[in-house]
């Protein structure tokens, strides 16, 4: 769960090259109400991820993780099945902005492909730029998001955040 600006959860090993398409799949881009979305989050990979998956959990993918089309479908399905953040080695940059802009933590950290197994249970420090394998004991760092980006985020999201301060510009 997020709680301030820390993600405690489960984590959800997935590999590299995941993209859009195995995290919702095209047929399903006619949906709108991001419920239905999250019904359909990582089924090409992982049919069964949404009945699995657990309020804050984490989804950690290798590199290049949101691949291929510039859908909001993907990060919006993630957020709305419950997933707190994804740590990946790294991300489409497409991706990467869409979860931001959505409010859903996307933190690059290298190593922790190999730091992480399926089920082990991580705690993320967004702005201290840790995450802790609870189950292990190791740590690894990343590159705390920048300030702005942490607004956003604790805002729910790019949308939110401006309404919220429209009148300060």
């Amino acid at each position: 769960m997020m709680a301030g600006m820390k993600v405690s959860g489960k984590a959800w090993k997935f590999g590299d090259d995941v993209n859009t398409d195995l995290i919702v799949p095209g047929k399903y881009l006619e949906l709108v109400d991001p419920h239905e979305m999250a019904k359909h989050a990582m089924e090409g990979v992982d049919p069964d991820f949404p009945g699995k998956v657990s309020e804050g959990d984490v989804v950690v993918g290798g590199s290049n993780f949101g691949c291929g089309s510039s859908r909001e479908h993907a990060a919006i399905a993630l957020k709305y099945v419950g997933v707190g953040a994804v740590v990946a080695e790294s991300f489409a940059r497409i991706f990467y902005r869409n979860a931001i802009n959505l409010g859903l933590p996307a933190l690059e950290c290298p190593g922790i492909s190999e730091a992480v197994s399926e089920g082990d249970s991580l705690e993320i420090d967004l702005t201290g730029g840790k995450v802790v394998n609870a189950t292990t004991g190791k740590e690894l760092d990343f590159v705390p998001l920048p300030g702005f980006m942490v607004e956003v985020l604790g805002e729910g999201g790019l949308v939110t955040y401006i309404r919220n301060h429209l009148d300060e510009w």
